[in-house]
């Protein structure tokens, strides 16, 4: 995938997360942000491996964000907190599936527009 795109779209996920987090609030600002989270992580996974196949890069994505949710049933030094949280909430990893499926839909859609794109070298 080339990485202009997907540096793009990883721009516009923290502008969506800032967007949501500023205009709306409560359970939606937060479970919105948590699967936006995740949306960010598959897309650096993607820009730092472009060749990724999309259900591999959801699943990383996923798995890190999962990782991220149950480690904070230990403590988290204070100054990761702003960016890993301090509170485990086990409804965080439905939505970080939900962001990780998400992102690998579009993905998937992305390469096949390209794949269309390109003549066939038959």
């Amino acid at each position: 995938m080339p990485r202009p795109p997907v540096l793009l779209a990883a721009v516009l996920t923290v502008a969506a997360g800032l967007g949501v987090r500023a205009l709306t609030g409560g359970a939606f600002a937060k479970y919105a942000g948590d699967a936006l989270y995740t949306v960010l992580i598959y897309a650096l996974v993607v820009l730092a491996a472009p060749r990724v196949r999309p259900v591999m890069a959801a699943l990383v994505a996923a798995g890190l964000s999962w990782v991220i949710e149950f480690a904070q049933l230990a403590e988290i030094p204070p100054v990761l907190r702003p960016v890993l949280g301090s509170t485990f909430n086990p409804p965080d990893l439905l939505w970080y599936a939900l962001g990780a499926a998400a992102a690998w839909a579009v993905h998937a859609y992305a390469l096949g527009r390209i794949h269309q794109d390109r003549p066939d070298r038959g």
